[in-house]
């Protein structure tokens, strides 16, 4: 086994090309993400002590405003888009030609291990309080709302998927791409509000995140310099104001509770609207955020942050909700949401999010360790037999993420609540139950690992 590397070695090792605003970029979205559900959980105990989890954006509406703000996902798909651009392209090179399995293995084994670790640990623990009775409502809210984050997971492993042959569109017809995705995902609302096409909303899944994501692939070429960081925060902020004055769109650019219409589920094209005018802004602060970013102290707080995002990402709502539960059990009194007594104990809660989810992080960091990187003889041999190498592996690979990619969108919807009371939910137009969704994440996963190591093994 090698020696473990502090981060302050990895630190002074960065190759002064990389490109350092990527990694912050990357940590501060999800940080945001971690914080905005931390404010928006609004925690209620009735005159008859049962509790209820609600959301502080219903209770104070004018609030769904700073969504535009925090809701920063886009910006993270944007960075994915771009790493995944340099990540294959450098993989075609060493291997001499397309290799799938092996980029797709490479991609996912840091975001599909603690993704997996997380269901098995959470699917058991759920399951075990319901085979001893020891639930309860809050226990089964919880065990809903931990699984929703991982939305995010299925539409990751939808990008990794796409990204060779949108890649190869992009470096065929740069701006035109884009233009394309962000006239489909047009082209979908129009067909969902103006002629009630049934179902039709659920294909601006794809087009309006791989529309974020080809930006991405822009920025990896540099061509999101000069004016098109204000082309890109203009257009999209007007049209974010645009559509949410004039359409049928609602103001807040995160779910809301019982709305009709919603911007995030499906996506919309004002969310779209809303990742364009944000992804123009941060390249716009590209100078300063650079010359941040260069501080020692600086870049090793984003390399350590960068080691353990995803965990956090995943166990945040966990002790979020512990925190919570803690202080139910020990009777602290709840304020109402949004009163000032409520935004007083806002930093406490805070601090105490943050310190269980610091605690959950150092349990299960070790399923986000990226594996040990090949010998260069293993590299050159894997250039030699790169074709070999390739037949046969790429379509296991992709049936591994499609399953990967509902079972986890499957799981978010329905939740870790009722494994063994059938209790389903529909995912697009299939209704999905938690078991099966965690067979289909579990089964995928499998596959795509052993597609990968089937490939590196012919290339050995």
């Amino acid at each position: 086994m090698g020696q473990k590397i502090s981060v302050r070695e990895l630190a002074a090792a960065t190759p002064g090309a990389r490109d350092r605003v990527i990694d912050l970029l990357r940590v501060a979205s999800l940080g945001t993400v971690v914080l905005g559900h931390w404010l928006m959980a609004a925690v209620t105990v009735d005159d008859e002590g049962r509790a209820a989890v609600g959301n502080l954006l219903a209770v104070e509406p004018e609030l769904q405003l700073l969504t535009w703000v925090l809701q920063i996902m886009p910006v993270f798909f944007f960075v994915g888009g771009f790493s995944h651009a340099l990540s294959y392209r450098s993989l075609t090179r060493r291997v001499g030609g397309p290799a799938y399995a092996l980029f797709l293995r490479a991609r996912l084994q840091r975001l599909l291990r603690p993704t997996m670790l997380f269901v098995a640990v959470w699917g058991a623990g759920a399951l075990a309080l319901q085979l001893s009775g020891h639930g309860g409502a809050l226990a089964d809210v919880a065990a809903r709302l931990v699984a929703q984050p991982l939305w995010f997971i299925g539409i990751y492993l939808a990008m990794v998927a796409c990204t060779p042959p949108l890649l190869r569109l992009h470096e065929r017809y740069g701006w035109a791409a884009f233009a394309a995705l962000v006239a489909a995902a047009a082209a979908v609302d129009v067909l969902r509000f103006a002629a009630g096409v049934p179902y039709v909303e659920f294909l601006n899944f794809g087009f309006v995140w791989l529309a974020v994501h080809q930006l991405g692939f822009l920025r990896a070429d540099g061509r999101l310099r000069l004016s098109a960081p204000w082309a890109l925060a203009a257009a999209g902020l007007a049209g974010a104001v645009a559509l949410v004055a004039l359409g049928p769109y609602p103001l807040s650019m995160v779910g809301m509770p019982g709305e009709r219409i919603s911007n995030m589920a499906p996506p919309t094209a004002a969310l779209l609207c809303h990742g364009m005018w944000l992804i123009g802004a941060v390249e716009l602060l590209r100078g300063p955020t650079t010359r941040l970013v260069a501080r020692p102290r600086v870049w090793r707080t984003v390399i350590a942050a960068n080691g353990v995002a995803m965990t956090a990402f995943l166990w945040h709502l966990t002790a979020m909700l512990g925190v919570y539960g803690a202080m139910l059990a020990l009777h602290v009194p709840l304020p109402e949401p949004a009163g000032a007594a409520w935004w007083l104990q806002v930093p406490l809660r805070l601090a105490a999010a943050a310190a269980l989810t610091a605690l959950l992080v150092a349990v299960f960091r070790k399923a986000e360790q990226p594996a040990a990187p090949a010998a260069p003889a293993a590299s050159v041999a894997a250039s030699v037999a790169a074709p070999a190498a390739r037949r046969g592996t790429g379509p296991a690979a992709a049936l591994g993420v499609t399953l990967t990619l509902f079972g986890v969108l499957g799981l978010s919807m329905v939740g870790f609540g009722g494994l063994l009371d059938g209790r389903s939910a529909v995912l697009v137009a299939v209704r999905v139950t938690a078991p099966v969704t965690v067979v289909m994440c579990a089964a995928g996963w499998l596959l795509v690992e052993r597609a990968g190591r089937s490939t590196a093994a012919k290339a050995a």
